[in-house]
C-alpha cells in the first residue's frame, strides 16, 4: 500500500494517485502548500478532490479579480492623460500681444453694421455740411477733396489690419486643427487599447473556463468510477 504524502497514512488500493498524473494547475497549488512533494509521491483520491475544489475557487477568484484589474486600468488609464477635449480660445487670446488684440478689434468693428453705418452717417454729414450748412465759407467744397484724402488714408490703414485679422484667424484655424487631431488621435489610441484589452480578457475567459471544463471532468470521472466500484 502507498502512503499519502500530504496525511503520512496509508491508502486504500485502487484510491491512490500519483502526483506527476495530476494536472499542472493542481500540482502547483499542492506544492505551494508542500514544497517537498516530488512527482513520484502518492496522494489519496479524497485528497485531490479537496484540491481540486479549491483550485476551482482560486480560478474564480483570480478570474474575478483579473476582471477588476483590467477595469481599474482602463480607468486609471483614461483619468491620467490630460483632458484635451478643452476650450483653448481662452489659451489662444493670453498668447496674443498688445497688437494683435487692437488688429482683431478693429477688423471685428470693420465688418460690422456698426461701423458700415457709422461710416456713411459720416460721410453724409460732411456732405451736408460743406454744400448747405457751410455753403459760403466750406472747408471741404465740392467734389470734396479732403473727404477723399481722408477716405483713401483709412483705406490704405485699414486693409493692412484686416490681413492681420486674418492672418490670426488663419493661425487659430491652425490651432484649432492641431487640437482636434490631438483629440481624434487620442480617442483613437483609447479605442484601439480597449479593443486589444477586451479582446485579451475574451481569450483569458475561454481559457480558464476550458480548464475549469476540464477540471470537473477528471472530478466527474472519478466520481463514475467510485460508483462502478460500489
Amino acid at each position: 500500500m502507498e502512503t499519502s504524502h500530504i496525511s503520512k497514512k496509508e491508502i486504500l488500493p485502487g484510491e491512490e494517485i500519483q502526483c506527476k498524473d495530476i494536472r499542472t494547475g493542481i500540482l502547483s497549488l499542492l506544492k505551494s502548500d508542500f514544497p517537498d512533494m516530488y512527482n513520484d509521491d502518492y496522494i489519496s483520491i479524497d485528497e485531490l478532490n479537496q484540491y481540486r475544489r479549491l483550485y476551482l475557487t482560486s480560478l474564480v477568484v483570480q478570474e474575478r479579480g483579473e476582471l477588476a484589474i483590467i477595469d481599474e486600468d482602463v480607468i486609471t488609464a483614461i483619468r491620467n492623460n490630460s483632458i484635451l477635449s478643452e476650450d483653448i480660445q481662452e489659451e489662444l487670446e493670453a498668447q496674443l500681444t498688445v497688437g494683435q488684440k487692437l488688429a482683431d478689434s478693429v477688423a471685428r468693428f470693420g465688418g460690422s453694421w456698426i461701423f458700415i453705418i457709422t461710416f456713411f452717417s459720416f460721410i453724409l454729414v460732411w456732405m451736408i455740411a460743406n454744400i448747405i450748412v457751410l455753403s459760403r465759407q466750406p472747408f471741404d467744397p465740392f467734389p470734396f477733396i479732403l473727404l477723399n484724402l481722408l477716405l483713401s488714408c483709412l483705406a490704405a490703414i485699414q486693409a493692412p489690419i484686416i490681413m492681420m485679422s486674418q492672418n490670426r484667424q488663419e493661425q487659430k484655424d491652425r490651432i484649432r486643427g492641431e487640437h482636434d487631431y490631438k483629440i481624434n488621435l487620442k480617442a483613437e489610441l483609447e479605442i484601439k487599447l480597449l479593443s486589444e484589452k477586451i479582446d485579451h480578457l475574451l481569450i483569458h475567459q475561454s481559457k480558464k473556463l476550458l480548464e475549469i471544463q476540464e477540471v470537473q471532468t477528471d472530478y466527474l470521472e472519478d466520481v463514475l468510477k467510485e460508483l462502478k466500484k460500489k
